[in-house]
Parts: structure tokens; sequence; C-alpha cells
């Protein structure tokens, strides 16, 4: 399925502005429920991180999926979207008594805890209420994923997760509360992942480490997180609009090792959404250096901060010409250097007023968005209200 741009109706909108094809999510999101549920026990979460557009994530809560927050602010966000409290799982390694008070209030399923005094805190405020929270221990599998090195997690020298030599004291600390109750282990190894090897190195870990417990321990968890990580493809977002949901599940049916009974859950964000969102922008200048040639447009790296801060490819394309191709960096407005979309780009020869499109932007896109330079944030616009 291409996605359709209402090029006719885009003239008459202030650029810069996403728009998404809410087509393509449900197509999207109905593909992960559809492969998810072949397999008993697997448990889907939306990522908030990746997108928390209210008019999108009424789409997502009422499919049915739960949601995977990383702060108090996505907790609320996936409330107030209708998501039931008991499908919302809130991780972080820094989550203040306020963001905790708020889930505990709300009744969320699980907390998944990143140290000991995160344990403490949790005890605490739950002792307050009269209340047990439900935790599941982030182990770092130190696994090193195929990916950007900002967007790995599973590294013993990365900030998330305890390192297997701390699971012991951890497991002590939380048996020894009254108020916190050890339901599961979680794991994340990074984003953006698209080889399989790497999630299959993630099930090796989980395997050893739940065969460990279950001997010295006598321990079986009911709840295993595997995170999600999940990637697309930037470079053909028509051609894979929708990822390989079918593999990345079937990966993880084949090689976890579960005990009978035990529940698998999924953070999956930037495949859910990443494709149905472009970045739509204007060219307003061309100009032409002594050695480069450049679309200059009115979306900047505080519309979408990726390539700034990743060196991250997006496909970018003219909606208005059809003539040869030629050679431009497409850059914003924002006075820094680093506000670059692209580097030696063949894109059809381009004029000023023409709208263009940066495509696979509905991830960490408006989620990202700033306002540097006192610019505005982007608006969004859904296909729906051209229906």
């Amino acid at each position: 399925m291409k996605t359709k741009f209402p090029i006719e109706r885009f003239a008459h909108i202030e650029t810069p502005f996403y728009y998404y094809d809410v087509e393509l999510l449900k197509k999207t999101i109905d593909t992960v429920q559809k492969e998810a549920a072949k397999h008993n026990g697997f448990n889907v979460h939306y990522a908030i991180k990746a997108n928390f557009n209210p008019r999108l994530l009424a789409i997502i809560a009422a499919s049915g999926l739960g949601a995977d927050c990383v702060s108090g602010g996505e907790v609320a966000a996936a409330l107030k979207a209708g998501v039931s409290p008991g499908h919302i799982v809130f991780a972080g390694v820094g989550k203040t008594d306020k963001e905790i008070a708020l889930s505990l209030d709300a009744g969320i399923f699980c907390f998944n805890v990143e140290s000991i005094p995160e344990i403490d805190a949790i005890d605490t405020l739950a002792a307050e209420r009269g209340v047990v929270a439900q935790v599941a221990i982030r182990v770092n599998p130190n696994i090193g994923a195929h990916t950007h090195a900002n967007i790995t997690t599973g590294l013993a020298e990365n900030k998330f997760g305890v390192n297997y030599e701390q699971l012991d004291e951890v497991i002590n600390t939380i048996e020894s509360k009254n108020n916190v109750k050890l339901i599961g282990l979680h794991f994340h190894i990074g984003s953006q992942i698209l080889v399989m090897d790497d999630f299959i190195a993630l099930c090796g870990r989980v395997n050893e480490l739940q065969t460990m417990l279950h001997e010295t321990r006598g321990l079986v968890l009911p709840h295993i997180n595997v995170g999600g990580g999940l990637g697309i493809r930037y470079d053909a977002p028509d051609k894979y609009n929708v990822p390989d949901f079918a593999l990345y599940f079937d990966t993880y049916a084949q090689h976890l090792k579960l005990f009978p009974g035990q529940q698998v859950h999924f953070e999956l964000g930037r495949s859910i959404v990443a494709q149905c969102g472009s970045l739509i922008t204007r060219a307003t200048y061309i100009k032409s250096g002594t050695c480069k040639k450049f679309i200059i447009v009115d979306a900047g790296m505080n519309d979408l901060v990726r390539p700034a801060l990743y060196s991250a490819y997006h496909r970018i394309e003219n909606l208005s010409s059809h003539k040869a191709d030629e050679v431009y960096d497409v850059v914003g407005p924002i006075c820094e250097s680093s506000d670059v979309f692209c580097k030696d780009r063949k894109i059809p020869q381009t004029h000023r007023g023409d709208i263009m499109a940066i495509r696979s932007a509905g991830a960490y896109g408006e989620a990202m968005a700033f306002g540097y330079n006192c610019r505005p944030l982007p608006k969004s616009v859904l296909s729906t209200e051209f229906e």
C-alpha cells in the first residue's frame, strides 16, 4: 500500500506539518495483533515515546494495545487516550515520587524497576496508599545490538537496568518488602534493529537467566518483557510500509524457552507508527553555492531532529515536481550547521514553493520537536481530515 498524499489539499495548509496516513496506521496495528495472536501469551504494549500525538494515541488505544511508558506524562497520556491501566507498564531510570504516585493511584499493571533506591521509593509510596505494586526487574543483558550507538540500551556501560552481578541483591531487596511484588523480568537491547540475530541473542540470555533463577532460587516468574526495538526500512517506505512482524514474533516463539503459563510482553513503538508519518515542508529557496546546490526548506531540525542527532536517513520526495533529478543538500533555516536533512541527494529539480515530504517520520519526529529559534511546534494533519 503506497501512501497517497493529497497534494492539492496540502497547497492550502501552512507548512511545516506532520501528515499521518491513518489507513496505514490501522493496517499496521491489525498486522501486529494478528501476528502476535498466533502465539499464546504474547502481549503488545505501544511505546508512547515514539509518538504521543493524542489523536494517534486514541486510535491505538481503541485497538486494544497496551502502553509502554517512560514518564508520568506518558502514563497520563495513555490513561487519557483510553488505555486500560491494567495494560500499562512504566519503565525508566529516574521515576520521581510524583510519577510513581500517579501510577499507583491509577493502578497500572507493572513498574519496570532499574535500581534498589527506586524499589525503596515505590515500596514507601505504595505503603502510604495501602497497596502492593507489581514490579519487573529490568536486567541488562550486555548485548550490543546492530544499531546506532546512541540508541543501544543493553550494554553494561549503559545507564539502564541492573547487571547480572546485582540481580540477587535486587531480588532479595524486593522479597524483603511488604508493598512490592516481583512478577517478572524486563529486557531491552536498543532500537531500530533489523537483524533478527540480535533478538535471538537476547532470547539466549533470557533462557540462561531463567534457568539460573529456577535452579538456584526455585524462582519462575509469570511475566517476561523483552522490550521492543524492531526497526523499519527508512530507504523504502512504500515497498516496506509494514514491518515483518510475523518474522519478529516467530523469532521469539522459536528461540525463547518459556515455563508453562508464562506471558511474554513486547514494547513496540517505531515499527507501529514510523511509516504512517511524513513531515511536509516547502522549498523556501534554491541556493547555488560554489560547489553545492541547496534546497532550503521551511522545516528545521527543531521539527525533525533525527538527522542532526543520529545522522539518520529519511527519504525525501518532491511532491510537486516530476522533472529530472539534480543533486542537492536539503537544509533547514535553523542557525546551526547541523540543521541538515540530507547531503548530496538526487531529488527532482526543485523550485521555490515546491511541496516536499520527509518520509518515515511518524516515530521520534513530532515527539522530539522543540521550540529552538522561537519556532512554533509543528501541527499535525490526519488523512481522515480529507475524507
